[in-house]
């Protein structure tokens, strides 16, 4: 538990109640309750405060911990024979206005968010202010029914954000959340420019990755070439190996190749 906590980085709770105070006076209103959150989230500590905003504190701890996953995902990219294109972060209020930029793009396209509010630094900390949503599920958390109902939406989404060279960059089922039955996507993360077609398959390969899971290979590679080609599907498989090394997927990367390649030789065929 230590290690985890040390790994992770630790706001201690007067400091998390010090920098909500903060946040909701820049928002211009009364300070009533912050709530920390038991999330599975290595890259900030989130809270809710007065039940109305979502914030997440980096500290320096998060930042160097982004630095050494960064530069994981980057070995990736060169074992699919591509150049690096994760980009990493000198401070935890670089993190935060690169996300607060990320979802404002999202936003603008379109692409539900939680509302971007303002991102600032409090002493040592950067701070992401956010609308919050109260009640929602993962997408990992879908039964295939409603899973296999919303993942052309997913992929409508993805494809939106690659069409103008903005890309996620960390998709997990953790960061697509399903409120009101509408998909939101959270933690996005910047890629370096002139790596758009990199980071659309990196996008694709880790879609599949959550939705294999849920809804079965056949189905999420269809549901994916009803917005990529297949140059674009077979990039994608490229970094299947990659993807599945990484603890927050589990699926069948096998499987997933096998589908790509039918669904790519079946379209060149026909």
């Amino acid at each position: 538990m230590g290690i985890r906590r040390l790994l992770r980085g630790h706001v201690p709770d007067a400091d998390l109640e010090a920098v909500a105070r903060e946040a909701v006076a820049r928002q211009h209103t009364e300070f009533e309750s912050v709530r920390p959150l038991e999330a599975n989230n290595w890259l900030s500590t989130p809270a809710v405060v007065n039940e109305e905003f979502f914030l997440k504190v980096i500290t320096r701890q998060h930042t160097i911990l982004h630095g050494l996953l960064t530069t994981g995902r980057n070995i990736g990219a060169f074992s699919s024979g591509n150049d690096a294109f994760f980009e990493r972060f000198d401070s935890p209020l670089e993190m935060a206005e690169h996300e607060r930029r990320a979802t404002v793009e999202m936003c603008a396209l379109g692409v539900n968010a939680p509302e971007p509010l303002e991102a600032f630094e409090y002493d040592e900390y950067g701070v992401l202010v956010l609308e919050y949503l109260p009640a929602f599920e993962t997408l990992g958390e879908l039964d295939r029914a409603t899973a296999e109902e919303l993942m052309p939406e997913l992929f409508a989404a993805l494809a939106r954000m690659h069409d103008v060279g903005l890309a996620h960059g960390d998709l997990r089922s953790e960061n697509v959340l399903v409120a009101d039955g509408d998909l939101y996507f959270i933690d996005a993360t910047n890629v370096s420019d002139g790596a758009s077609d990199q980071a659309r398959a990196y996008d694709v390969a880790c879609a599949l990755a959550v939705l294999e899971p849920l809804v079965g290979a056949t189905a999420a590679v269809a549901a994916a070439a009803e917005h990529n080609p297949g140059d674009v599907l077979l990039a994608a498989e490229q970094y299947l190996g990659f993807v599945s090394l990484r603890p927050d997927h589990a699926f069948e990367p096998l499987t997933l190749r096998g589908e790509i390649e039918k669904t790519v030789q079946s379209g060149a065929s026909g």
